[in-house]
């Protein structure tokens, strides 16, 4: 790794080693590579590796700012001592004194969106003023542990209204949506599994599905040790009839669903890395499954990328009974620093009607552990079981999130839900941003995009041998394949070019696939990009061609 791999042997042999890892471990090392290309080179590294957006809402964040200021104050309304210290914010009458300081700074940053956030939960959720304004300022001053644990209230009645719109595209289920608030998406995951094995309602050995390609850790957490499930993947494997991936899901393979076998579905919607939402077919026939043969189907569907596919509707709103939701603040608010994020599980749902399903000797197990907490705990919800296996069930009472992270999601949510006419400029700017991106990379490849509705765009998986192919033909496919690794065109961009893009192979999807982050680069750079990818291409056809015998 010190020196740039430059012998074709050494390369293959360090190639074959690299395909038995994790794309993302496997980014360090095009990022150790690319980074010694840029040593002996004069340019700069372009990273479309990772999805972490260059981009943030700044409305939302003005607001967090400018309560915080009004919170401290109240908090120096308290008491306050010429060592820096102060008391803290206290309920009585804390309204009309918010009214007061946004009436005094009205034409500072933020202060007119608080204004609009104050009047929205007045007006749609009649909430008593004092708590609602007493909850924003000790969740932005962050003094207090927070309670309820799981989620704060007015936090949990806006997530709500940003789910209804949002994700359910303001056709939300009937009954109550709970939320437990979680650092992040990848948490949310790590609750998920952990509390689904300690509850025993996924055991070691038991078969799940997997639609691909996805995200990797819900590859690799089902093969640890503790789970070993037996996973059966639901490959995105149809084609146009041009040749193209168009990233949708074969009937044939989502009807093996219809065994009962099948314990838990894992869903990323829109897909990551291929960024395309289930087409409307796909999810009627998931919910034909689990109504007509495998009703006790549990079901996790991430959501994160929902906001980028106009209409977006999630799974949960057609199966809210069967369905967790997942879903981050982290891409469409440029928040990955924030780790703000939620699960999302209707009320009457099939997690606790499975609970009451389980033998004795598994109910007094869970008695054992939860048994600390509360004397019935067969009647304790499997969301509130989550928190308290977030926190070793022994420290549940310090469980949640932290109270500044559910204040700025609150805001982001209600950027989204009451500023329309921003909001939706933000929204179409953010679309915009993203098109221009994607085109830049395809058309810079010479490859062709058709345009398809259910794309996100977030990132793009583009198929090497398919466009080997096109271009080259069959023959020159197997020539392909038969001299080089499909991890060698991430390791020549990041030698040659310094550029850092992942394999698609690692995220279970076509081994010759790459996968592009439209989120985090100039279009500009995925000029770059795009043209690299082609000479790469083009280059291979080279050798391909001199290898061929002369014709006389």
């Amino acid at each position: 790794m010190n020196n740039l791999l430059n012998d074709h042997s050494e390369v293959v042999s360090f190639e074959k080693d690299m395909e038995k890892i994790s794309p993302f471990e496997l980014k360090d090392r095009l990022i150790q590579l690319a980074d010694e290309s840029i040593r002996k080179m004069t340019r700069t590294m372009l990273n479309a590796g990772r999805g972490n957006p260059n981009w943030v809402a700044t409305v939302p964040r003005e607001a967090f700012f400018a309560l915080g200021r009004f919170a401290l104050d109240e908090c120096r309304l308290d008491w306050e001592s010429s060592e820096g210290l102060a008391g803290i914010p206290h309920k009585e009458g804390i309204a009309a004194r918010l009214e007061s300081y946004m009436n005094a700074h009205r034409k500072e940053p933020g202060v007119e969106f608080i204004g609009k956030c104050y009047s929205y939960m007045q007006k749609e959720h009649k909430c008593n003023a004092d708590e609602l304004v007493h909850e924003w300022a000790e969740a932005v001053i962050g003094n207090q542990y927070p309670v309820p644990d799981r989620v704060l209230q007015y936090t949990e009645t806006t997530m709500r209204d940003y789910i209804a719109q949002e994700l359910c595209n303001g056709r939300p289920p009937q009954g109550e949506i709970d939320i437990f608030a979680t650092e992040g998406g990848t948490a949310a995951m790590c609750y998920i599994f952990d509390s689904l094995q300690q509850n025993r309602l996924l055991e070691r050995g038991d078969r799940i599905a997997l639609m691909t390609p996805v995200f990797t850790p819900y590859i690799e957490i089902p093969k640890l040790y503790r789970y070993n499930y037996k996973v059966t993947e639901i490959p995105a494997n149809k084609m146009s009839s041009d040749g193209l991936h168009l990233w949708q899901y074969d009937e044939k393979d989502l009807n093996k669903l219809r065994n009962p076998e099948y314990k838990a579905l894992f869903i990323v919607n829109p897909s990551n890395p291929p960024s395309y939402m289930m087409a409307a077919e796909t999810v009627d026939m998931i919910v034909e499954i689990v109504e007509k043969w495998n009703p006790g189907l549990m079901i996790v569907t991430d959501d994160v990328y929902a906001t980028y596919v106009p209409g977006f509707q999630s799974l949960m709103a057609r199966l809210p009974h069967n369905t967790i939701c997942v879903y981050s603040f982290s891409k469409y608010f440029g928040a990955t620093g924030w780790r703000a994020a939620f699960i999302a599980l209707h009320r009457d749902n099939i997690f606790d009607e499975l609970l009451t399903r389980l033998p004795r000797k598994r109910k007094g197990e869970l008695q054992q552990r939860y048994g600390s907490l509360r004397s019935d705990v067969e009647n304790m919800r499997f969301i509130d079981r989550m928190v308290a296996d977030s926190r070793q069930v022994a420290l549940n009472h310090t469980a949640g999130l932290s109270l500044p992270q559910q204040m700025q999601m609150t805001l982001f949510a209600l950027y989204s839900i009451i500023d329309k006419r921003e909001g939706d400029m933000f929204r179409q700017k953010m679309h915009d941003i993203i098109q221009e991106r994607l085109n830049a990379l395809w058309t810079s490849m010479g490859f062709t995009l058709h345009p398809d509705p259910l794309r996100a765009g977030y990132y793009s998986e583009i198929d090497m041998l398919v466009w080997a192919n096109k271009f080259y033909g069959k023959d020159f496919c197997e020539w392909l394949k038969l001299n080089y690794s499909p991890l060698d065109i991430v390791f020549r961009l990041a030698t040659e070019t310094s550029l850092v893009v992942l394999n698609g192979g690692g995220f279970d999807g076509p081994e010759w696939s790459i996968r592009v982050s439209l989120a985090n680069l100039k279009t500009k750079d995925y000029n770059i990009i795009g043209r690299s990818v082609r000479k790469i291409l083009d280059s291979y056809a080279d050798r391909w061609k001199n290898s061929l015998p002369m014709v006389e």
